[in-house]
């Protein structure tokens, strides 16, 4: 056992012990991060227009700060950004993370020195406690490599400015520099495809033991291994044996990354996000993961069925219950405050809280009444999957609501397969599988408004092509699982 593995062992179980203390007291972590919030907030321009100085409990600042989303936040963003101080959080940012936005177009989400640890020491948390419950420490003396943005920063105004995993790049610890891969000039190469293929060069012959990143971007880099090797990725790197990924859900890729590894990996989800680092895994897969409560964010959660009303209703983490869905809402020492992430999560435990992530608020497909959310086709997918031994490599779904060809309305399932597959057999499966997840989708279909699910198969690659002619190749960017128009199908389509 090399020294950084020996060092490993008591920081993983001391930080196992905080962990465990932390989500034991859940309640009152939150309420502490609360109030240290509020009072650091009364020196801010934000906190004096909204009064925090009379606020004295959870319910006078509902009534105080109201849910926001960025578009309103978006002024204040350009305020700091041309050097105003005390905005949102007193001084100013160190960073601003840039992620995809809406109507905005480009987000500008504030880091500020207060934040960062929530983004560095929560992943640190995820591994040391992966250690502590595995006994697996030997990962720590080989090469890992950690797939994301480049860490070359621009500015937005006076504030530094570039995607989350290329700041985080900057606050590495220097004891996992040197095996932490790639290198930093590689590490800078804009063009993903052109990066992919340095890193490929340049690990192909390293002793990995840790790969890390988001799905989509994991899957570019294992292909290119296994295209370069003729070998899986398992042969290539016989040390490896922890898989480390978030952003995406990872079911619909697990096929593909079975077959591109070609043998069992330990893996860990992470929940992170610009705007805060959210949750992580904490035991194994499948109990979903631990909500970060003493990190720098106060939660708040809204019920799905009112995440578009104008005064949602808000409840706090001892509000919540398992088993329902919530629009998740936080306030942060990044000078966050009610701000709706716009992600819908569900509750698999209470003690200690558990999550796991359904969707996006506004990834839904309600074309014809039925509203699907994204975790239903991710499900479905992830079933077919599994039960018919297929590999798929992306997929998206619209609907199509005047079939140019005649029939009934439908949707439609944009997928790119790994192989050839009988998509007709596929299609009803994978048709089944969503009627047993929505019951509004299955009456649509018993009752004849709708047909059964149609599959248009796509070439590999397609959905990269489309991500790269919209300028988002290689970013924290993925296509949508499904949207309730035409827009993604049709320009794939064209593709």
């Amino acid at each position: 056992m090399g020294i950084k593995a020996r060092i490993s062992r008591p920081l993983a179980k001391y930080v196992s012990s905080m962990v465990r203390k932390d989500a034991m007291n859940a309640l009152s972590n939150q309420e502490k991060v609360f109030r240290h919030l509020v009072e650091r907030g009364k020196r801010t321009i934000y906190g004096k227009v909204r009064r925090f100085s009379e606020i004295r409990s959870y319910e006078n600042f509902t009534k105080r700060v109201q849910v926001i989303d960025y578009e309103v936040m978006h002024p204040l963003i350009e305020r700091i950004s041309k050097g105003e101080k005390d905005i949102l959080w007193p001084g100013l940012p160190i960073y601003f993370a840039k992620t995809s936005g809406t109507t905005s177009g480009m987000k500008f989400i504030p880091i500020t020195r207060d934040s960062i640890p929530n983004h560095t020491r929560s992943a640190r948390n995820a591994l040391l406690l992966y250690m502590d419950r595995s006994k697996n420490y030997s990962f720590a003396d080989q090469s890992m490599i950690f797939l994301q943005g480049s860490p070359v920063l621009d500015k937005k105004g006076v504030i530094p400015a570039g995607r989350l995993s290329g700041i985080v790049a900057h606050h590495v610890p220097a004891y996992l520099q040197k095996n932490r891969m790639p290198s930093w000039e590689t590490n800078c190469i804009e063009d993903w495809e052109t990066k992919v293929d340095a890193i490929v060069d340049e690990t192909l012959k390293k002793r990995m033991s840790l790969i890390s990143g988001i799905p989509s971007w994991l899957r570019m880099y294992f292909e290119k291994l296994v295209e370069k090797a003729g070998k899986p990725v398992g042969e290539i790197f016989p040390d490896f044996t922890l898989l480390v990924y978030g952003g995406l859900n990872y079911e619909p890729y697990r096929a593909a990354f079975d077959r591109l590894i070609g043998r069992p990996v330990d893996t860990i989800e992470l929940y992170p996000a610009s705007e805060g680092f959210i949750a992580y895994q904490d035991e194994s897969p499948g109990e979903g993961l631990l909500l970060n409560v003493n990190s720098g964010i106060f939660f708040e959660f809204i019920p799905a069925d009112k995440a578009n009303d104008d005064e949602p209703e808000r409840i706090p983490l001892e509000g919540v219950e398992t088993g329902k869905d919530y629009a998740l809402v936080l306030s942060s020492n990044a000078g966050l405050w009610a701000y709706n992430l716009g992600d819908l999560v569900q509750f698999v435990s209470t003690d200690p809280y558990r999550l796991v992530v359904k969707g996006r608020v506004t990834q839904f497909l309600s074309a014809f009444g039925e509203h699907v959310i994204a975790s239903e086709v991710e499900g479905a997918m992830a079933e077919v999957c599994s039960a018919t031994g297929i590999s798929v490599d992306e997929f998206t779904v619209a609907p199509m609501v005047n079939p140019p060809v005649g029939g009934l309305p439908h949707h439609q399932w944009i997928i790119e397969f790994s192989k050839p597959v009988d998509t007709q057999y596929i299609a009803y499966q994978l048709d089944q599988a969503m009627c047993r997840r929505n019951p509004y989708y299955k009456d649509l279909i018993e009752g004849r408004v709708l047909e059964p699910l149609h599959i248009t198969p796509l070439p590999i690659g397609t959905f990269r092509k489309y991500l790269e002619s919209k300028g988002k190749l290689g970013g924290q960017n993925k296509v949508p699982r499904l949207s309730d128009d035409r827009e993604i199908a049709e320009g794939l389509l064209q593709i």
